[in-house]
């Protein structure tokens, strides 16, 4: 290392010196470089600013991916458009001339369909969906395959959908006339996958500026002239972001070159742990890993000359012209509870646009509306999928916040963005953390509806669910992955396909939406067990306990236990020496298991007609067009699994919350063949209906008197074992017997619940 023969002294003196953060005076510019989202805003910018805040760091953000999309599709950015197209020599396709020999249609147009994509303008949804008002090229030849969907539809989302079939047309022309690269959720991708070497990116970055680099360049050059930043700090969330950023900072770099330049992000995160391509600070001065509150703080304090730079935290240099990692810096990284609330300020928060691109419900929570974004918890509980790059910090390092930290930082943000919907974006969010959050918005009669990532695992109970969706869940997704047991194993999931079955049903019967993540391609899978993972997934939808999936193939990754150890899952890794810019995909031959890449389509093809409740009775053969084995899976497996109830009695220690008002309770005297019994009827008015029990007196006093003690407005929460105790000190007899009756049992249905 170069900085290892540094003196204990030399570290005193820089930790001594190393400034209060308030005395950090520079202003530090956080740019998503296009494309990301253009419904929301990726949250890590708002994030490093709600961090900079607690530290009274002056900051700005700027979402440059959706300034740009305004830019360009607006009146004024088509004619531009148009104009320049019109110069260019070139045999255009069919649908490009066409778009062209329409562009007055389309600029006459645009205006209406972003704002009513901006939910500005709806009554224009009537127009959209009257024939002739949206000019169509190839991409409205796929309205014949969905005419059902449109069935099930609203005007709105009718005119939602061809208004993005609109835009994807306009896209296209962009694709082939002017810029190759463009996308609206990726931009350039393709140089920044895989990319082990950087020789490919750095030559398209010699080349002249496209003509949506110059629109980006535009935006940006508007920024940098009003913030004046001493440090711009862009996040690469994904390999779609790349070349943008590397844009931006080379534009950066040219016009104020006194500015530092700083990168980090997911992609840097898990493609640039081994960097040693000194070109790449031409552009950049610094790339961070991992949390990026204290290795920011640290250039912050760096840039205003009062950190040494040997003492940075987790960034690689350039350092006499070799590419150095600093790594000495003896500060710690912030706990969960010391990063502060996202900001969203300076972000256009009323401009962004919500599309309707497929029928998926899960695909269009994703693309469509606005969601704060939040996290429960940093890392991952479970943290031993081998697929999964376990062994990085964003995934190795757990830490819940809390229950109430969470419920405050939600209504900040609701009162910063006018927003209620939140997206937990965790990568598997913690049962007992969901219950406490659910349980502390309840308290707080907070409005909102919110959806997150899970694991399939038995803690979600039927009562849980319930629990969950009173809170406002609308939606989980999780990883089924492979519908195989021996497979699930091998991935250490910790779960079966049965349990899946089990706690889908349960949200799905709490009326949350079921969105599962599918794998296939896992090394080893043979043929059979493909077909047999279809086999599953079709019973579950046939069984209406899923709503939603996608098909991913396996790849292997060089952080993930598979990667590390290749021949423990019976596969070979490809001997390629790593390159110096990017490496983590790894490319691997699996001798035993299927030919994965002949199975890609029949599968995409089956589940998007399951999810529409289309093929369902179809033999599984009939989606491919090449031979496949016959499933070894019985045709009633999952509808068997759904029918084994579950566990009549709760664990000692499981916490009884009751969700409901209180109830009325009235006493009376019956009075049979000369025998008096005093008896008590309590009414409970639920939302939809009216339940009333009959009791014996004492009995209907006592739960009377426990449901209070039970309300989830109370902070405690009593235990099974505790609501037994009270029963039996109140002289009362049979406990398991009443609470297991009919008469409670009744109240399940309207908020008495076991956790």
């Amino acid at each position: 290392m170069l900085f290892e023969g540094i003196a204990p002294q030399r570290y005193a003196k820089a930790l001594f010196l190393s400034p209060k953060s308030s005395d950090l005076q520079p202003t530090i510019f956080l740019i998503t470089p296009p494309f990301t989202q253009l419904n929301t805003p990726y949250p890590a910018t708002a994030y490093l600013k709600g961090f900079l805040n607690t530290k009274q760091v002056t900051s700005r953000q700027a979402d440059l991916g959706i300034e740009v999309i305004l830019a360009l599709f607006s009146k004024s950015g088509l004619t531009d458009l148009f104009a320049h197209i019109t110069t260019l020599q070139g045999d255009f396709s069919e649908n490009a001339q066409r778009i062209m020999a329409l562009q007055s249609h389309y600029i006459n147009t645009i205006d209406a369909v972003i704002l009513f994509l901006q939910g500005k303008n709806p009554t224009v949804s009537h127009l959209i969906c009257q024939d002739g008002f949206l000019p169509e090229a190839s991409r409205f030849a796929q309205l014949s395959d969905l005419d059902w969907a449109f069935g099930s539809m609203g005007t709105q989302d009718k005119a939602k959908h061809l208004a993005t079939l609109y835009l994807e047309d306009i896209a296209d022309l962009i694709q082939e006339c002017v810029d190759p690269h463009f996308g609206f959720s990726r931009y350039a991708e393709r140089l920044g996958r895989s990319a082990n070497h950087f020789d490919g990116l750095y030559e398209a970055l010699q080349q002249d500026f496209t003509y949506i680099d110059q629109l980006l360049v535009r935006v940006l050059s508007a920024h940098l002239e009003k913030i004046q930043p001493v440090l711009v700090a862009i996040s690469v969330p994904f390999p779609g972001n790349l070349y943008a950023a590397f844009r931006c900072a080379q534009w950066i770099k040219k016009n104020y070159p006194g500015v530092k330049m700083a990168m980090g992000g997911g992609f840097p995160n898990t493609e640039l742990r081994t960097l040693s391509e000194p070109r790449v600070f031409e552009f950049f001065d610094f790339i961070t890993l991992d949390d990026g509150e204290a290795p920011v703080e640290h250039l912050l304090e760096f840039v205003a000359g009062k950190r040494p730079l040997e003492l940075l935290k987790r960034t690689f240099a350039l350092v006499n012209g070799r590419v150095e990692y600093l790594n000495l810096s003896l500060s710690r990284d912030y706990k969960q509870a010391e990063t502060g609330t996202p900001d969203y300020s300076d972000l256009l928060l009323d401009s962004y646009i919500s599309v309707l691109e497929i029928v998926n419900p899960m695909h269009r929570m994703w693309s469509d509306g606005r969601w704060n974004k939040l996290t429960m918890a940093h890392g991952c509980y479970w943290g031993k999928c081998t697929f999964c790059d376990i062994s990085l910090d964003y995934i190795k390092v757990y830490e819940p916040q809390t229950a109430t930290l969470l419920c405050d930082r939600m209504e900040e943000m609701m009162a910063q963005t006018g927003q209620n919907g939140f997206h937990f974006v965790d990568e598997a969010a913690p049962p007992a953390l969901m219950r406490a959050l659910a349980l502390e918005i309840i308290r707080r009669k907070i409005t909102v509806s919110w959806w997150t990532n899970i694991r399939f695992e038995k803690s979600f109970s039927r009562d849980l669910c319930i629990l969950l969706r009173a809170s406002g869940c609308i939606a989980v997704s999780g990883g089924l992955e492979v519908a195989s047991d021996r497979l699930l194993a091998l991935i250490q999931k910790g779960v079966t396909v049965a349990q899946v079955a089990q706690v889908t049903r349960n949200f799905t019967e709490a009326g949350v939406m079921v969105h599962a993540y599918l794998m296939y391609g896992f090394p080893t899978q043979t043929a059979r067990e493909t077909i047999d993972s279809l086999e599953m997934v079709r019973q579950m939808f046939e069984a209406g306990i899923l709503q939603s999936g996608f098909w991913h193939q396996f790849a292997m990754t060089a952080h993930s236990p598979v990667g590390m150890n290749p021949a423990q899952f019976g596969v070979q890794k490809v001997t390629n020496a790593p390159g110096p810019f990017a490496n983590n995909d790894l490319v691997h031959l699996d001798p035993t298991g299927a030919d994965h890449d002949a199975f890609s389509y029949g599968l995409k093809k089956s589940l998007l007609n399951f999810m529409h409740g289309i093929g369902l009775d179809y033999p599984l053969y009939d989606w491919f067009d090449f031979k496949v084995p016959r499933t070894t899976i019985a045709p009633n497996f999952i509808a068997e699994v759904l029918e084994e109830p579950e566990p009549f009695s709760a664990k000692p220690t499981a916490k009884v919350v009751w969700l409901g008002a209180a109830p009325t309770l009235t006493t009376m005297t019956k009075t049979k063949k000369g025998k008096e019994w005093d008896m008590a009827t309590l009414i409970f008015q639920d939302k939809r209906e009216t339940v009333k029990i009959n009791v014996d007196r004492a009995q209907g006093a006592w739960l009377a008197g426990i449901l209070s003690v039970l309300s989830v407005e109370n902070s405690a929460l009593q235990t099974f074992s505790a609501v037994k105790s009270h029963y039996e000190s109140a002289g009362l007899e049979d406990f398991e017997l009443f609470w297991y009756g009919k008469s409670v049992s009744l109240l399940r249905g309207v908020g008495l619940l076991t956790l």
